[in-house]
């Protein structure tokens, strides 16, 4: 057998396990709404780790992370400087988050807002940005998808073909499983992941220089300007490199599958205890910048940075090894495109369409057109990989920009009933259009800070004063407000 033949056949079954999983994951339960969306709210300690490790750990991790490192150097440690700070205002946020839907019901971050703020067309608004900004996150997975399977058959199958086929496989998974679904596949996902990351990370680097320590010394010596800001680019020093770990903070629970996957948990401490031992799971993020780095020395010149780990593992590793990191960073991709796509198939149907096009739709006629869009939104992703030439790194980042928006509304909300409707709406837009046109305009990073960054801080300045111009009004969180939210 041919070394493409091998490393593909191991892909390709290891894909398909975790497909199985997903399908019988969710064969054993009705899936109603409530049961595709949140797994009637009745996840533990482990599986809420492994959901929310699912979306933590994604392509980005496995391709992105090395690709930057080899393409732009010190910039990329802004990935190390965030991962602390996510969990520390997961700790604080979250299990309140959590602590309203039980309250209420909630299976989506745009029910908070219904709920808190009393506005359907505020719900509306934050579904249909929820939805445009999972896009570009979608397109890492897929990206990373077709580059796994390209570089695997040394060429001989194209991205495209690839995406096709693993997400006809993740759209129907999701289609039949919804969340617990995804949940279950994260097992097998994780386990893969931390042992390619573990192997490859410390071995890679060993095998070339004779460790970690060796490989630094010979970068320093051959490119020492790739180690310190602004490393490999023109404009991304350190006030881009703060003002992104404070954007990645701030906006990582407000990704909707994220917020969302709070509503799994069986209690508010289940969620604490997650924000605690989750940063563990960061050891993966060094390894990788390890790989990317080491690749810049023994693989010189390479156009796309985010071929770096899997061209390191096909130079140095037998073709059954490059096949099982395949598989690993496969179901890496596959998992994190699941929860996005169900998540904004969640959005659309039921903060979107219903209460705008059709108040009278039951949940059964929601969970149905949900379903539809998982295919809708599939389709769409794929058509702006095949025709989208970034970087993984950068389509985060893009991300961030637009969901971090959604902080000021989620918390403000959470412990201050003086924030206003008007004022969280009129803030929203504006850090949109900061964001938005600074980045079109190809003004991002603009003063040295990154757009998104600028737009979250317009938008806290626009919200705080439309709110104390306007009356105070009722919240719909008034009434049995959860324990330590301040009514």
């Amino acid at each position: 057998m041919s070394a493409s033949t091998i490393a593909l056949t191991l892909i390709f079954g290891i894909v398909a396990v975790g497909s199985f999983i997903g399908f019988y994951a969710g064969s054993r339960y009705k899936m109603d709404l409530e049961q595709w969306t949140v797994a009637g709210r009745g996840f533990g300690l482990v599986l809420v780790w492994l959901l929310m490790a699912g979306e933590v750990y994604t392509t980005f991790t496995f391709l992105g992370v090395s690709g930057w490192a080899y393409s732009r150097g010190g910039p990329a440690l802004y990935i190390l400087g965030y991962q602390p700070l996510i969990f520390v205002v997961s700790f604080f946020i979250v299990p309140q988050v959590w602590e309203v839907g039980r309250r209420y019901g909630l299976q989506t971050q745009a029910d908070f807002f219904q709920v808190r703020y009393r506005n359907k067309y505020l719900a509306a608004f934050v579904a249909l940005v929820g939805v445009v900004f999972i896009i570009p996150y979608l397109q890492v997975q897929l990206t990373g998808l077709g580059i796994i399977v390209e570089v695997a058959s040394f060429q001989g199958i194209g991205r495209t073909p690839a995406m096709l086929v693993a997400f006809a496989l993740v759209a129907a998974f999701v289609f039949v499983s919804g969340v617990r679904g995804v949940a279950w596949v994260c097992v097998l996902k994780d386990f893969l992941l931390l042992f390619a990351a573990l192997f490859v990370g410390i071995a890679v680097p060993y095998i070339y220089f004779g460790g970690v320590g060796p490989m630094f010394a010979a970068l320093a010596r051959a490119k020492p300007e790739h180690l310190v800001m602004p490393g490999a680019t023109k404009n991304l020093g350190h006030a881009w490199y703060v003002s992104t770990v404070l954007l990645t903070a701030f906006g990582f629970f407000m990704w909707p599958q994220n917020f969302g996957a709070a509503f799994t948990a069986k209690s508010g401490n289940t969620l604490r205890r997650n924000a605690v031992i989750m940063p563990l799971y960061s050891i993966t993020m060094p390894l990788m910048l390890f790989v990317g780095f080491t690749a810049i020395l023994v693989l010189p010149g390479m156009s796309n940075g985010d071929l770096a780990l899997l061209t390191l593992v096909r130079k140095t590793f037998p073709a059954w090894f490059l096949g099982l990191i395949g598989g690993a960073g496969a179901l890496t991709a596959m998992v994190p495109a699941a929860i996005l796509i169900l998540s904004a198939a969640t959005l659309f149907a039921k903060n979107l369409y219903r209460p705008i096009f059709a108040p009278s739709m039951t949940d059964q006629q929601v969970a149905k057109l949900a379903r539809i869009m998982v295919l809708v939104i599939t389709a769409a992703a794929l058509f702006f990989a095949i025709h989208s030439s970034a970087t993984l790194v950068s389509l985060l980042i893009l991300g961030y920009a637009g969901v971090a928006q959604f902080f000021p509304g989620v918390a403000l909300g959470l412990f201050s009933r003086r924030v206003t409707m008007p004022g969280v709406f009129a803030g929203l837009v504006a850090g949109i259009f900061i964001a938005g046109f600074l980045m079109l305009s190809k003004r991002d990073p603009y003063l040295g800070l990154n757009a998104g960054f600028l737009g979250l801080c317009g938008n806290l300045v626009v919200t705080a004063v439309v709110s104390l111009l306007t009356p105070m009004e009722p919240s719909g969180l008034v009434e049995n407000f959860p324990e330590g939210v301040v009514p």
